[in-house]
């Protein structure tokens, strides 16, 4: 008799959090949520509007022969053509328009602080002085201060980065101007003519793994990892 009533508690608080775990799902579904949020929204200007992207290590050529190195976190590709945004005043953008070359070098997340070392260095001398302003300082060496290593490119003259697990030899299509021209902002396309990748992130002949490749991602000027996971792909994915 004690077994049985044991079997009908579990029952009815089987049953009970069952119905539980469901209200709980439905207030959690996406249109739940966007209905609570409608309700809290709230109108903002911030200071930027740089939400960021995969975190790129551009190298360029200067006018001596040497390579410039910068970090940059505008970028996004459609095939293989890549639009880049970069500050018009800048050492990287001035090479760019001289020479029509360059490397993308896409660091992985373990390689946040070199990166980092990097952020506040300029080839720019004497340093612009809205620079100087935010604590900027001239380094020829780059990628000696980061405590990377140049790599000869095969297609293009500035080398790559040889840390990092892919690295995109381009060439400059076009620069033009991004909003407002006060702004002081390039939009520049580069199409990729070559492209590296260590071994252990390809799979089969030509592509990336997902799950081996893993990204440093610019997060509203915060360096983040994917931190997760896959949780699905889209049916165009070919790996």
């Amino acid at each position: 008799m004690t077994s049985q009533w044991n079997q009908e508690e579990w029952t009815v608080d089987h049953t009970t959090l069952r119905a539980d775990t469901l209200k709980q799902q439905e207030a959690n579904h996406p249109s739940k949520r966007a209905e609570r949020d409608a309700e809290t929204q709230r109108v903002i200007t911030p200071s930027i509007l740089y939400f960021g992207t995969p975190v790129v290590l551009i190298s360029s050529q200067n006018e001596d022969g040497s390579a410039n190195l910068a970090a940059m976190s505008s970028a996004w590709a459609l095939g293989y053509s890549l639009m880049l945004g970069l500050g018009a005043a800048g050492k990287t953008a001035e090479n760019l328009a001289r020479t029509g070359e360059c490397v993308l070098n896409l660091p992985s997340d373990d390689l946040w602080q070199a990166v980092e070392r990097l952020a506040p260095l300029t080839g720019k001398n004497p340093v612009p002085e809205y620079k100087r302003a935010s604590n900027y300082r001239y380094e020829r060496d780059k990628f000696g201060a980061a405590g990377f290593t140049p790599v000869a490119s095969e297609c293009v003259q500035p080398p790559r980065v040889a840390e990092c697990p892919l690295q995109l030899e381009a060439l400059v299509r076009s620069i033009r101007p991004l909003g407002a021209a006060e702004n002081g902002t390039l939009a520049v396309e580069v199409e990729v003519v070559r492209v590296h990748a260590w071994a252990e992130i390809v799979q089969g002949d030509r592509h990336i793994s997902p799950s081996a490749w893993r990204p440093l991602i610019y997060n509203f000027r915060h360096y983040f990892g994917l931190g997760q996971e896959a949780l699905g792909k889209t049916f165009r994915a070919e790996v």
